[in-house]
């Protein structure tokens, strides 16, 4: 098997790991559990909390002791082993526990990924930015196809997800090990005080006052990123309890009707530049913005029949609103920072987006739908979480528009065009 098909299969097992379980837990969670809204928000913050500290600390890990695919191994296997012990859990304390140790393994291996990525690629002498985007396209597909199989194999509400997902894991675990060395580069610098070390001088951008808008509003945005991805399949799931919709296609294949958001994801990547060459990144991440209101507007007013439309749209729209904003912000920051801090920089954008921002938007969430909208009986007020959602999502649209100020510069982006 040559290089690029070895990268395609790592990649393609790395996001099948996680979409086998993450669209389709809260079926698990509510529907098979029956246990409440506002732990469930502790589940998705278990992101955001790992992804605060060990990125970073694999990272500089990898750096300087151990082979960056041996250590992407071993966090697949003791991932893999966490995974599997989910079913046999039954205290939903206990439950977000394990997750926790789970998402500890698995969301530094994100980045460890690309990194190996990019140093197989670097030492075969490809050209990475040519290169590595259709490599990266097959995580999408791998996400894809395991929601899928998850869905048409019966699984979608059974502990059997976390199986599948606890598989593929220690494939890719065994699989790494087969792959070549990417051996530690001991790239910190010899007298780098702690604080450079662990990526914190990149903190320093607070003081400019446009960055610290930026990555305050990041961590707004962020904080709506994983809502869908929390509640939609559950959405979608819970119109079986209306008789006209018993039997309908959405309610049969939830998880199928939201993979189309993963689709389209891979879609609008293609767009952005294009996108951000006539507009420029404040318009872009406005478009973005937008996008998450219509994203949540349409779920509100959606349902299997008439209404079909708006959920299938509210999916399309989804891939605009999860990518304008996730790489237009990383392509800010890259232009905004000096080579000295972009790779810290990068780290804080992701810690504010999917640490700060996950944390936020899982624990509010889930107290917000449980003091609000939750009726006697302890179903969901659908219409109004998604209504709040949207209304969340425009006012941070307006503040974003009024008070960050940026100019559209074309040369700026001209590298990032390929």
């Amino acid at each position: 098997m040559g290089i690029k098909n070895r990268l395609i299969v790592m990649n393609f097992l790395q996001f099948f790991v996680w979409g086998a379980w993450l669209i389709t837990i809260a079926n698990y969670w509510f529907g098979t559990k029956h246990w409440s809204p506002t732990e469930f928000g502790a589940v998705f913050s278990t992101m955001g909390i790992s992804s605060l500290f060990m990125p970073t600390l694999t990272g500089i890990i990898a750096d300087r002791w151990i082979n960056a695919e041996k250590l992407y191994g071993i966090l697949h296997l003791f991932g893999g082993i966490a995974l599997a012990a989910l079913p046999f859990v039954d205290d939903p304390t206990v439950f977000i526990s394990v997750v926790l140790v789970a998402m500890i393994c698995y969301m530094p291996t994100i980045a460890l990924m690309n990194s190996i990525s990019y140093t197989i690629l670097k030492n075969n002498n490809y050209d990475v930015i040519k290169v590595f985007p259709p490599i990266r396209v097959w995580g999408t597909i791998g996400f894809i196809v395991a929601m899928w199989v998850t869905n048409l194999s019966g699984f979608k509400a059974t502990h059997h997800q976390f199986y599948i997902a606890a598989f593929a894991a220690v494939v890719l675990a065994v699989y790494s090990f087969t792959m070549p060395q990417c051996k530690p580069q001991n790239q910190g610098a010899s007298g780098a005080s702690l604080t450079e070390t662990l990526g914190l001088n990149a903190f320093k951008l607070f003081k400019n006052s446009k960055m610290a808008m930026f990555f305050i509003f990041s961590m707004f945005l962020g904080a709506a990123l994983q809502l869908t991805n929390m509640y939609g399949d559950r959405f979608l799931s819970e119109f079986v309890e209306i008789p006209q919709y018993a039997d309908s296609f959405v309610v049969r294949y939830s998880t199928i009707i939201m993979s189309i958001s993963q689709i389209s994801e891979t879609l609008f990547i293609l767009a952005i530049p294009f996108f951000l060459k006539r507009f420029g990144i404040k318009q872009v991440m406005l478009i973005s913005m937008g996008a998450w209101v219509l994203r949540f507007a349409l779920f509100a007013y959606g349902d299997p029949e008439g209404g079909l439309w708006m959920i299938i749209l509210s999916c399309i729209v989804y891939g605009m609103a999860f990518d304008f904003f996730n790489i237009s912000g990383s392509l800010f920051v890259e232009t905004q920072c000096d080579a000295s801090t972009r790779a810290s920089a990068q780290g804080l954008f992701m810690m504010m987006t999917n640490g700060f921002g996950a944390i936020l938007g899982s624990w509010l969430s889930g107290l917000i739908i449980s003091v609000f909208f939750t009726d006697d009986q302890g179903g969901f007020m659908w219409m109004n979480i998604w209504n709040s959602f949207a209304i969340y999502s425009l006012v941070i649209t307006i503040f974003f528009a009024i008070l960050f100020k940026h100019k559209h510069d074309p040369k700026q982006l001209a590298g990032f065009n390929h």
